[in-house]
């Protein structure tokens, strides 16, 4: 039985040997010269503004949530919306109820000014 794993082996070490062998070759075949230019964070193609390193005010994080919440609402929609007819009513409820919560959480999130910029 331990013969039907040396195939695997081979596989997981020609790997290992790949990764290191590409990131030891491009160490050394790659020229460092740091210039300023080369040093200086890229942001948008503009001169940087302040210090990289600053922190995000936390209504950032809560819009990227939203974001991504009401993005993932679309995936469950979507196929729901192509089957509608032969799902029936129970599903109808279920879906409507979902969206209920979904704009509620919505209203809740305005009402808070979670959705505001400063």
């Amino acid at each position: 039985m331990s013969g039907s794993y040396i195939p695997l082996l081979i596989l997981f070490s020609v790997s290992i040997v790949n990764a290191i062998g590409m990131s030891v070759a491009s160490h050394i075949l790659n020229p460092r010269r740091p210039t300023p230019v080369k040093e200086m964070p890229y942001e948008s193609g503009m001169m940087p503004l302040g210090d990289t390193r600053q922190r995000f005010s936390v209504k950032f994080y809560l819009v990227a949530i939203s974001f991504i919440v009401f993005d993932l609402e679309t995936v469950f929609l979507i196929p729901w919306a192509v089957d509608l007819q032969t799902l029936g009513w129970s599903v109808f409820g279920a879906v409507s109820l979902f969206v209920l919560l979904l704009a509620l959480g919505l209203v809740y999130e305005w009402k808070k000014g979670g959705l505001e910029w400063e």
